[in-house]
């Protein structure tokens, strides 16, 4: 099979992935019965399909933007392991939007005084990022196990700044944070965090595609790259941003959720081939595949309290995949 019918056949995969997800999210759902709720797969009534296909919509959103984030992190990085959460940026901008809403509650201003949730998010993420690499580059940036080990110390200062700033909140807030902090999907999202996501979505995606021929290029070494003309150090810091603004737009949007960013660029280079031109916009489609999936599955996942957030059912099946990868040689885009 020729490079063009492989990818033709991986985009229809991820499309077919994507299409059967949200058919199940607005399908399968809890409805009341004499003994409580069970769980019905069914057309549901026009308001409940009304919201369930903003939730499909939001988790399509945010799997595109960490799918789109965890590719620009593993170019930048040469790393395969490289993804928001693995290296702490999901952490970070967490921290970035625990600390704007605590600032908001204990000075009695809003949230957009001191930059927004997003503000907040995009701050932290690009501290933590520049903190990863500042730390890889003074020991071996080579090394893959370095980043990831600097990612989880750094993510998990920030995880624990984060709890700190609960602390600060009243419990109403409090509750909040903690749910936020463990990824949900809104069914109701704010127009304006919503419409800013899709902004950045649709600006990083264009700009990856734009640039996709010298991504290809900076998949070689510094010394084959720069004979080609491509400019490493302008694409390292669009690259930067990239990563860490999508990752912080996703934070501030549905919390932190693991290891979309990390398996999605992988799958979608196992469907599509390396080559960037197709495999940035299969990275957007398979991040938005997994975490509608994951969002449908979490449905059929009732622990007595609730459905599961879709935070924890990413990480339930990232974990094992981030363990596999871990374990490839050779390392290689």
């Amino acid at each position: 099979m020729n490079a063009a019918s492989h990818s033709r056949r991986g985009f229809a995969l991820l499309a077919a992935g994507l299409v059967l997800a949200a058919l199940l999210r607005v399908s399968v759902g809890p409805v009341a019965t004499e003994e409580g709720t069970a769980l019905s797969l069914a057309r549901p009534s026009a308001d409940v399909l009304s919201l369930r296909a903003t939730s499909v919509a939001s988790a399509a959103a945010v799997g595109a933007a960490l799918g789109l984030a965890g590719l620009a992190l593993q170019i930048l990085l040469r790393n395969p392991l490289a993804s928001p959460f693995v290296l702490g940026v999901s952490s970070g901008a967490g921290f970035g939007v625990s600390v704007v809403l605590a600032l908001a509650y204990a000075t009695a201003l809003p949230a957009a005084a001191f930059g927004g949730e997003l503000g907040g998010a995009v701050a932290g993420a690009l501290l933590t990022l520049a903190l990863v690499a500042w730390i890889g580059r003074a020991r071996d940036a080579a090394d893959p196990t370095t980043l990831v080990l600097a990612g989880v110390i750094v993510g998990a200062m920030f995880s624990a700044g984060s709890m700190l700033m609960e602390q600060l909140v009243p419990f109403g807030l409090r509750g909040d944070l903690l749910s936020w902090m463990a990824g949900r999907l809104p069914e109701i999202p704010t127009k304006g965090l919503f419409g800013a996501l899709l902004a950045l979505l649709a600006s990083g995606g264009a700009l990856l595609v734009a640039r996709a021929r010298a991504l290809d290029v900076a998949a070689l070494s510094d010394e084959e790259a720069a004979t080609s003309g491509v400019r490493l150090g302008r694409l390292r810091v669009e690259l930067f941003l990239i990563g860490g603004i999508l990752s912080a737009a996703a934070v501030a949007y549905a919390g932190p959720i693991g290891f979309v960013g990390l398996v999605g660029p992988h799958m979608a280079r196992r469907l599509v081939g390396p080559h960037h031109a197709r495999l940035v916009p299969a990275a957007a489609l398979a991040g938005a595949s997994l975490l509608v999936a994951a969002d449908a599955a979490r449905q059929c996942i009732d622990v007595g309290t609730g459905r599961l957030p879709v935070g924890v059912v990413t990480a339930l099946v990232g974990g094992p995949a981030f363990l596999w990868i871990l374990r490839r040689r050779p390392w290689s885009q």
